[in-house]
């Protein structure tokens, strides 16, 4: 395992100190807070993904449009056979 050192000074420092809870290490916090941004990129690029898909797939594109179209405040009065 590669391990990598990053020297942390000034004001960023003191405010990963303020915002980390007091029983965490610095270290894992970092950790964290870096794992945490990576997995929010990964997600947006997934919806990215996803909706060039949208765009391209007619089939996927009217299933968004009828669920966009559905009333979810109202319960149905009876039962539709499922898709």
């Amino acid at each position: 395992m590669k391990a990598t050192t990053i020297k942390l000074q000034g004001e960023l420092l003191e405010k990963l100190e303020a915002s980390k809870p007091p029983d965490q290490s610095l270290t894992f916090y970092v950790r964290s807070v870096l794992q945490e941004s990576l997995d929010r990129l990964k997600i947006k690029e997934a919806a990215l993904e996803y909706r060039a898909f949208v765009e391209s797939d007619e089939i996927e594109k009217a299933c968004l449009d009828e669920w966009e179209r559905a009333d979810l405040n109202t319960v149905p009065t009876e039962k539709k056979a499922s898709l």
